[in-house]
């Protein structure tokens, strides 16, 4: 692979971490990028499934994360559809593809007697590595971000004829 191919498309977001984790029914593994903007506000996104589910590569930051979690109740658990407003007209599979994410990062913890619930964590130790990398200016680069080309059959659909 030539590194001219290895881009990111949101050049103000620094990759900051590049990893895998399985899904949560198992059936497939998860590639998830890390990263952080200008503001050092840290970001996720899904960028690989070696399923056949389709999800979005949309970057989602940590604290819309937390405050959804914030709003649930004490006594509830947490639950992928906690995450649907954060992708709405996108894939349904995308919030428990984030949430298998935040499970591999230690941010949330599978409840024993409710394997689809889940409880928050304490971030300490994730924003302790985060931080880390944030500070060494680390910056790495993908192949899974390419610019799609249309092809000449979508590019017609696509024409804007004359009015």
């Amino acid at each position: 692979m030539k590194t001219s191919q290895l881009i990111n498309l949101d050049p103000s977001i620094r990759i900051l971490k590049v990893a895998t984790c399985p899904s949560l029914s198992d059936k497939s593994t998860l590639t998830y990028h890390i990263g952080c903007n200008e503001k050092s506000k840290i970001l996720f996104r899904i960028a690989n499934n070696t399923g056949g589910g389709f999800f979005s590569k949309e970057w989602i930051a940590l604290d819309t994360i937390l405050n959804i979690f914030d709003r649930q109740p004490d006594n509830k658990p947490i639950v992928s559809l906690l995450l649907y407003p954060l992708f709405q007209g996108k894939s349904l599979n995308t919030p428990a593809f984030l949430l298998a994410v935040l499970k591999q990062e230690g941010l949330v913890s599978q409840l024993e007697d409710h394997p689809k619930h889940y409880e928050r964590l304490p971030s300490d130790a994730f924003m302790t590595e985060i931080e880390k990398l944030i500070q060494s200016k680390v910056d790495l680069k993908t192949d899974d971000a390419k610019p799609v080309v249309p092809t000449k059959k979508s590019a017609s659909k696509n024409k804007i004829s004359p009015s």
